[in-house]
Protein backbone atom coordinates (compact mmCIF):
# COMPACT_ATOMS: atom_id res chain seq x y z
CA UNK A 1 0.00 0.00 0.00
CA UNK A 2 1.44 3.65 -1.16
CA UNK A 3 2.30 5.16 2.01
CA UNK A 4 0.94 9.17 2.14
CA UNK A 5 3.75 11.61 3.40
CA UNK A 6 3.78 15.09 5.08
CA UNK A 7 7.56 16.00 5.23
CA UNK A 8 7.72 18.57 7.37
CA UNK A 9 11.43 21.05 6.91
CA UNK A 10 11.30 19.49 2.87
CA UNK A 11 13.94 22.17 1.92
CA UNK A 12 16.60 21.41 4.26
CA UNK A 13 19.32 18.45 3.75
CA UNK A 14 16.87 15.52 5.25
CA UNK A 15 13.94 16.96 3.04
CA UNK A 16 16.25 16.75 -0.08
CA UNK A 17 17.30 13.40 0.63
CA UNK A 18 13.57 11.91 1.76
CA UNK A 19 12.22 13.15 -2.00
CA UNK A 20 15.36 11.88 -3.25
CA UNK A 21 14.18 8.35 -2.03
CA UNK A 22 10.41 8.90 -2.48
CA UNK A 23 10.91 9.94 -6.69
CA UNK A 24 13.05 6.55 -6.76
CA UNK A 25 9.96 4.66 -5.80
CA UNK A 26 6.88 6.36 -7.10
CA UNK A 27 5.12 2.98 -6.48
CA UNK A 28 5.69 2.93 -2.48
CA UNK A 29 5.23 7.04 -2.01
CA UNK A 30 3.16 9.87 -2.60
CA UNK A 31 3.65 13.62 -1.11
CA UNK A 32 0.33 14.74 0.50
CA UNK A 33 2.59 17.53 2.04
CA UNK A 34 5.64 19.76 1.72
CA UNK A 35 6.69 22.43 4.21
CA UNK A 36 9.29 25.12 4.29
CA UNK A 37 9.80 28.47 6.76
CA UNK A 38 11.03 30.84 3.89
CA UNK A 39 12.91 29.20 1.10
CA UNK A 40 9.49 29.69 -1.10
CA UNK A 41 11.52 29.11 -4.42
CA UNK A 42 12.80 26.06 -3.55
CA UNK A 43 9.18 24.78 -1.74
CA UNK A 44 8.09 26.13 -5.16
CA UNK A 45 10.16 23.54 -7.56
CA UNK A 46 9.62 20.53 -5.12
CA UNK A 47 5.95 21.36 -5.32
CA UNK A 48 5.95 21.42 -9.36
CA UNK A 49 8.15 18.13 -9.30
CA UNK A 50 6.11 15.93 -6.47
CA UNK A 51 2.82 17.79 -6.51
CA UNK A 52 1.88 17.58 -3.15
CA UNK A 53 -2.03 18.69 -2.05
CA UNK A 54 -0.88 21.11 0.73
CA UNK A 55 2.36 23.16 0.99
CA UNK A 56 2.86 25.41 4.05
CA UNK A 57 5.64 28.42 4.67
CA UNK A 58 6.09 29.85 7.42
CA UNK A 59 4.63 33.84 7.33
CA UNK A 60 1.97 34.97 5.04
CA UNK A 61 4.35 37.09 2.18
CA UNK A 62 6.37 33.40 1.15
CA UNK A 63 2.57 32.06 0.92
CA UNK A 64 1.94 35.02 -1.35
CA UNK A 65 5.04 34.58 -3.27
CA UNK A 66 4.56 30.65 -3.57
CA UNK A 67 0.96 30.78 -4.34
CA UNK A 68 1.58 32.77 -7.58
CA UNK A 69 4.79 30.73 -8.36
CA UNK A 70 2.47 27.89 -7.81
CA UNK A 71 -0.40 29.59 -10.07
CA UNK A 72 1.20 30.87 -12.33
CA UNK A 73 2.86 26.77 -13.52
CA UNK A 74 -0.88 25.59 -13.51
CA UNK A 75 -0.49 23.88 -9.78
CA UNK A 76 -3.23 23.19 -7.74
CA UNK A 77 -1.59 22.69 -4.45
CA UNK A 78 -2.99 24.73 -1.51
CA UNK A 79 -0.53 27.12 0.28
CA UNK A 80 -1.04 27.79 4.15
CA UNK A 81 1.25 29.22 6.31
CA UNK A 82 1.91 29.44 10.37
CA UNK A 83 2.46 27.12 12.93
CA UNK A 84 -1.01 25.93 12.86
CA UNK A 85 -1.37 25.27 9.47
CA UNK A 86 2.15 22.77 10.46
CA UNK A 87 0.23 21.21 12.94
CA UNK A 88 -3.05 20.75 10.57
CA UNK A 89 -0.98 18.96 7.98
CA UNK A 90 0.79 16.87 10.54
CA UNK A 91 -2.34 15.54 12.07
CA UNK A 92 -4.69 15.51 8.76
CA UNK A 93 -6.25 12.51 7.44
CA UNK A 94 -4.34 13.33 3.99
CA UNK A 95 -1.31 11.53 5.25
CA UNK A 96 -0.15 8.23 7.59
CA UNK A 97 3.40 9.46 7.55
CA UNK A 98 5.14 12.46 9.19
CA UNK A 99 8.87 13.20 8.16
CA UNK A 100 9.54 15.47 11.18
CA UNK A 101 12.73 16.96 9.75
CA UNK A 102 11.76 20.82 10.96
CA UNK A 103 15.47 21.83 12.47
CA UNK A 104 15.32 22.85 16.31
CA UNK A 105 12.42 23.72 18.91
CA UNK A 106 10.15 24.79 15.97
CA UNK A 107 10.00 21.32 15.24
CA UNK A 108 8.20 20.69 18.26
CA UNK A 109 4.86 21.33 18.27
CA UNK A 110 4.19 19.64 14.96
CA UNK A 111 5.85 16.86 15.97
CA UNK A 112 3.68 16.07 18.88
CA UNK A 113 0.48 16.81 16.50
CA UNK A 114 1.57 14.27 14.60
CA UNK A 115 2.33 11.46 17.55
CA UNK A 116 -1.12 12.53 18.92
CA UNK A 117 -3.28 11.55 15.63
CA UNK A 118 -1.08 8.16 15.94
CA UNK A 119 0.94 8.71 12.71
CA UNK A 120 3.82 6.99 11.53
CA UNK A 121 6.81 9.47 12.48
CA UNK A 122 9.92 9.31 11.41
CA UNK A 123 12.07 11.73 13.43
CA UNK A 124 14.57 13.63 11.98
CA UNK A 125 13.92 16.60 14.99
CA UNK A 126 15.71 15.22 18.24
CA UNK A 127 14.49 18.64 19.65
CA UNK A 128 10.95 16.89 20.23
CA UNK A 129 12.75 14.41 22.41
CA UNK A 130 15.43 16.87 24.08
CA UNK A 131 12.88 19.57 25.08
CA UNK A 132 9.89 16.72 26.17
CA UNK A 133 11.09 13.47 25.72
CA UNK A 134 8.79 12.05 28.51
CA UNK A 135 5.87 13.91 27.45
CA UNK A 136 6.50 12.66 23.58
CA UNK A 137 7.27 9.09 24.61
CA UNK A 138 3.76 9.02 26.50
CA UNK A 139 2.18 10.26 23.66
CA UNK A 140 3.21 8.20 21.35
CA UNK A 141 2.57 5.13 23.55
CA UNK A 142 -1.06 6.40 24.25
CA UNK A 143 -2.13 6.79 21.23
CA UNK A 144 -0.43 3.68 18.51
CA UNK A 145 1.77 5.79 16.94
CA UNK A 146 5.14 4.02 15.42
CA UNK A 147 8.10 6.39 15.84
CA UNK A 148 11.01 5.25 13.69
CA UNK A 149 14.41 7.39 13.93
CA UNK A 150 16.07 9.02 11.00
CA UNK A 151 19.18 10.06 12.56
CA UNK A 152 21.93 8.29 11.18
CA UNK A 153 23.02 7.28 14.71
CA UNK A 154 19.76 6.58 16.33
CA UNK A 155 18.58 4.56 13.33
CA UNK A 156 21.60 2.67 13.61
CA UNK A 157 21.29 1.89 17.17
CA UNK A 158 17.47 1.04 15.79
CA UNK A 159 18.60 -1.67 13.27
CA UNK A 160 21.17 -2.75 15.97
CA UNK A 161 18.76 -3.36 19.25
CA UNK A 162 16.42 -6.65 19.61
CA UNK A 163 12.86 -5.86 18.43
CA UNK A 164 10.93 -7.82 21.47
CA UNK A 165 9.79 -4.78 23.24
CA UNK A 166 12.62 -5.60 26.02
CA UNK A 167 16.28 -4.99 26.26
CA UNK A 168 17.35 -8.33 25.34
CA UNK A 169 20.65 -8.44 27.11
CA UNK A 170 21.45 -5.21 26.01
CA UNK A 171 24.20 -3.48 27.92
CA UNK A 172 25.46 -0.36 26.21
CA UNK A 173 24.78 2.05 23.52
CA UNK A 174 27.73 3.59 21.80
CA UNK A 175 27.10 6.57 19.62
CA UNK A 176 29.62 7.22 17.16
CA UNK A 177 30.56 10.79 15.61
CA UNK A 178 33.52 11.81 13.30
CA UNK A 179 34.74 14.57 16.08
CA UNK A 180 33.85 17.73 13.06
CA UNK A 181 36.41 19.79 11.68
CA UNK A 182 38.23 20.67 14.79
CA UNK A 183 38.89 16.60 16.23
CA UNK A 184 43.09 17.94 15.79
CA UNK A 185 43.33 21.20 16.50
CA UNK A 186 44.49 22.54 19.68
CA UNK A 187 41.61 23.29 22.08
CA UNK A 188 43.56 27.10 22.67
CA UNK A 189 43.27 27.76 18.73
CA UNK A 190 39.25 27.28 18.67
CA UNK A 191 38.92 30.64 19.62
CA UNK A 192 39.76 32.25 16.22
CA UNK A 193 37.29 29.39 14.08
CA UNK A 194 35.23 31.39 11.62
CA UNK A 195 31.39 30.26 10.46
CA UNK A 196 32.86 29.00 7.38
CA UNK A 197 35.44 26.71 9.09
CA UNK A 198 32.46 24.83 11.35
CA UNK A 199 30.71 24.56 8.63
CA UNK A 200 33.05 22.76 6.59
CA UNK A 201 31.92 19.07 7.85
CA UNK A 202 34.48 16.31 6.73
CA UNK A 203 32.13 13.85 5.99
CA UNK A 204 28.30 14.96 5.76
CA UNK A 205 26.68 17.23 3.81
CA UNK A 206 24.04 19.28 6.62
CA UNK A 207 22.75 22.62 7.20
CA UNK A 208 24.67 25.28 8.22
CA UNK A 209 23.32 24.89 12.34
CA UNK A 210 23.39 21.16 12.35
CA UNK A 211 27.40 21.78 10.80
CA UNK A 212 27.82 23.82 13.57
CA UNK A 213 26.48 21.57 16.33
CA UNK A 214 28.37 18.69 14.93
CA UNK A 215 31.72 20.96 15.16
CA UNK A 216 31.00 21.64 18.89
CA UNK A 217 29.92 18.32 19.62
CA UNK A 218 26.43 19.52 21.08
CA UNK A 219 24.67 17.89 18.19
CA UNK A 220 26.23 14.38 19.95
CA UNK A 221 25.06 15.86 23.34
CA UNK A 222 21.56 16.23 21.95
CA UNK A 223 21.43 12.27 20.33
CA UNK A 224 22.45 10.92 23.99
CA UNK A 225 19.45 12.89 25.19
CA UNK A 226 17.54 11.49 22.50
CA UNK A 227 18.85 7.77 22.67
CA UNK A 228 17.82 8.22 26.61
CA UNK A 229 14.49 8.29 25.28
CA UNK A 230 14.34 6.24 22.34
CA UNK A 231 15.80 2.97 24.03
CA UNK A 232 14.59 3.57 27.32
CA UNK A 233 18.41 3.71 28.66
CA UNK A 234 20.05 5.94 31.64
CA UNK A 235 22.42 8.29 30.25
CA UNK A 236 25.07 6.29 31.79
CA UNK A 237 24.62 3.51 29.45
CA UNK A 238 25.51 5.87 26.28
CA UNK A 239 28.65 6.16 25.10
CA UNK A 240 30.36 8.69 22.65
CA UNK A 241 32.53 6.61 20.86
CA UNK A 242 34.94 9.19 17.98
CA UNK A 243 35.02 7.73 14.42
CA UNK A 244 36.57 10.13 11.92
CA UNK A 245 35.91 7.68 8.88
CA UNK A 246 31.72 7.83 9.72
CA UNK A 247 31.49 4.26 8.66
CA UNK A 248 30.06 2.51 11.47
CA UNK A 249 27.41 4.72 12.38
CA UNK A 250 26.61 3.45 15.93
CA UNK A 251 27.04 0.44 18.31
CA UNK A 252 24.80 -1.92 20.49
CA UNK A 253 26.64 -4.04 23.24
CA UNK A 254 25.39 -7.40 24.27
CA UNK A 255 25.66 -8.96 28.17
CA UNK A 256 27.46 -11.99 26.36
CA UNK A 257 30.34 -9.58 24.77
CA UNK A 258 28.78 -9.02 21.50
CA UNK A 259 28.35 -5.65 20.06
CA UNK A 260 26.12 -4.97 16.70
CA UNK A 261 27.19 -2.46 14.62
CA UNK A 262 25.42 -1.15 11.31
CA UNK A 263 28.10 -0.04 9.11
CA UNK A 264 27.56 1.97 5.79
CA UNK A 265 28.83 4.80 3.17
CA UNK A 266 28.06 8.34 5.45
CA UNK A 267 24.83 9.69 3.28
CA UNK A 268 21.39 10.18 4.61
CA UNK A 269 19.30 8.22 2.54
CA UNK A 270 20.50 5.15 3.75
CA UNK A 271 18.71 5.49 7.49
CA UNK A 272 15.79 7.73 5.31
CA UNK A 273 15.37 4.79 3.03
CA UNK A 274 15.27 2.41 6.07
CA UNK A 275 12.56 4.13 8.17
CA UNK A 276 10.71 4.67 4.95
CA UNK A 277 10.31 1.28 3.52
CA UNK A 278 10.52 -0.48 7.49
CA UNK A 279 10.43 -3.92 7.97
CA UNK A 280 11.40 -4.23 4.11
CA UNK A 281 14.76 -2.95 2.26
CA UNK A 282 14.68 -0.89 -0.66
CA UNK A 283 17.37 1.27 -2.71
CA UNK A 284 18.46 4.10 -1.32
CA UNK A 285 20.49 5.47 -4.17
CA UNK A 286 23.21 5.15 -2.17
CA UNK A 287 26.92 2.98 -3.22
CA UNK A 288 27.38 -0.69 -1.47
CA UNK A 289 30.49 0.14 1.15
CA UNK A 290 33.50 -0.75 -0.22
CA UNK A 291 35.20 -1.90 3.28
CA UNK A 292 38.51 -2.88 1.09
CA UNK A 293 39.04 1.09 0.02
CA UNK A 294 38.24 1.87 3.46
CA UNK A 295 40.75 -0.46 4.86
CA UNK A 296 41.44 1.51 8.45
CA UNK A 297 38.31 2.45 10.54
CA UNK A 298 40.12 4.44 13.94
CA UNK A 299 38.38 5.15 17.07
CA UNK A 300 39.06 7.31 19.79
CA UNK A 301 37.23 9.05 23.18
CA UNK A 302 36.43 12.18 23.30
CA UNK A 303 37.95 15.19 24.84
CA UNK A 304 35.52 16.91 26.79
CA UNK A 305 38.16 19.86 27.13
CA UNK A 306 38.00 20.34 22.59
CA UNK A 307 34.21 19.78 23.48
CA UNK A 308 32.99 21.27 26.53
CA UNK A 309 29.36 20.81 24.74
CA UNK A 310 29.00 17.32 25.18
CA UNK A 311 29.79 17.64 28.44
CA UNK A 312 26.91 20.25 29.27
CA UNK A 313 24.77 17.66 27.23
CA UNK A 314 25.63 14.92 29.66
CA UNK A 315 24.98 17.16 32.70
CA UNK A 316 21.21 18.47 31.26
CA UNK A 317 20.55 14.88 31.32
CA UNK A 318 21.69 13.72 34.19
CA UNK A 319 20.02 16.80 35.90
CA UNK A 320 16.50 15.78 34.05
CA UNK A 321 13.77 17.95 33.92
CA UNK A 322 13.91 20.87 31.73
CA UNK A 323 17.35 21.21 31.66
CA UNK A 324 17.36 19.52 28.18
CA UNK A 325 14.95 21.91 26.92
CA UNK A 326 17.23 25.36 28.32
CA UNK A 327 20.18 23.54 26.81
CA UNK A 328 18.68 23.41 23.73
CA UNK A 329 17.09 26.42 23.10
CA UNK A 330 20.33 28.57 24.39
CA UNK A 331 22.13 26.23 22.15
CA UNK A 332 19.93 27.51 19.32
CA UNK A 333 20.52 31.07 20.68
CA UNK A 334 24.43 30.78 20.82
CA UNK A 335 25.06 29.57 17.41
CA UNK A 336 22.42 32.30 15.53
CA UNK A 337 24.62 34.30 17.29
CA UNK A 338 27.76 32.79 16.19
CA UNK A 339 26.94 32.43 12.78
CA UNK A 340 25.91 35.81 12.37
CA UNK A 341 29.49 36.95 14.11
CA UNK A 342 28.22 38.38 17.11
CA UNK A 343 30.04 35.54 19.31
CA UNK A 344 33.17 33.23 18.93
CA UNK A 345 32.95 29.65 18.27
CA UNK A 346 33.71 28.79 22.37
CA UNK A 347 31.30 31.47 23.71
CA UNK A 348 28.95 29.04 21.99
CA UNK A 349 29.52 26.68 25.48
CA UNK A 350 30.29 29.30 27.79
CA UNK A 351 26.83 30.76 26.89
CA UNK A 352 24.93 27.74 27.32
CA UNK A 353 26.89 26.87 30.12
CA UNK A 354 26.16 30.24 31.82
CA UNK A 355 22.26 29.76 30.65
CA UNK A 356 22.20 26.33 32.57
CA UNK A 357 24.04 27.92 35.92
CA UNK A 358 21.22 31.22 35.81
CA UNK A 359 18.07 29.44 35.46
CA UNK A 360 16.49 26.92 38.13
CA UNK A 361 15.71 23.37 37.12
CA UNK A 362 12.29 22.27 37.52
CA UNK A 363 10.27 18.87 36.40
CA UNK A 364 9.27 19.20 32.91
CA UNK A 365 5.24 18.35 34.10
CA UNK A 366 3.64 19.71 30.90
CA UNK A 367 4.35 20.79 27.63
CA UNK A 368 3.35 24.46 28.80
CA UNK A 369 5.87 24.37 31.22
CA UNK A 370 8.96 23.36 28.57
CA UNK A 371 7.50 25.62 26.37
CA UNK A 372 8.01 28.52 29.25
CA UNK A 373 11.64 26.90 29.79
CA UNK A 374 12.50 27.43 26.23
CA UNK A 375 11.61 31.18 26.40
CA UNK A 376 13.11 31.67 29.40
CA UNK A 377 16.94 30.20 28.10
CA UNK A 378 16.23 31.81 25.14
CA UNK A 379 15.87 35.69 26.92
CA UNK A 380 18.77 34.57 29.21
CA UNK A 381 21.13 33.35 26.02
CA UNK A 382 20.20 36.60 24.28
CA UNK A 383 21.13 39.12 27.46
CA UNK A 384 24.25 37.04 28.19
CA UNK A 385 25.42 37.15 24.37
CA UNK A 386 24.83 41.16 24.59
CA UNK A 387 27.07 41.71 27.00
CA UNK A 388 30.17 39.18 25.18
CA UNK A 389 32.51 41.46 23.22
CA UNK A 390 31.53 41.09 19.63
CA UNK A 391 34.58 39.53 17.55
CA UNK A 392 36.90 41.26 15.57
Amino acid sequence: MQKRLTLLGSTGSIGDSTLDVVARHPDRFSVYALTAHRNGDKLVDQCLRFAPQVAVVGDAATAQHVEQKLRAAGSKTVVAHGPQALIDVSKSDGCDTVVAAIVGAAGLEPSLAAARAGKRILLANKEALVMSGDIFMDTVRDSGAVLLPLDSEHNAVFQCMPHDGAHGGVTKIILTASGGPFRTREPSTLVDVTPEQACKHPNWSMGRKISVDSATMMNKGLEVIEAHYLFDLPGDRIDVLIHPQSVIHSMVSYADGSVLAQLGNPDMRTPIAHAMAYPDRIDSGVAQLDLAQVATLNFEKPDYQRFPCLALAMKALAEGGVASATLNAANEVAVEAFLNRRIGFMAIAQTVDAVLNALQNRSATSLDVVLEADAAARRAANKIIDSLPVPA
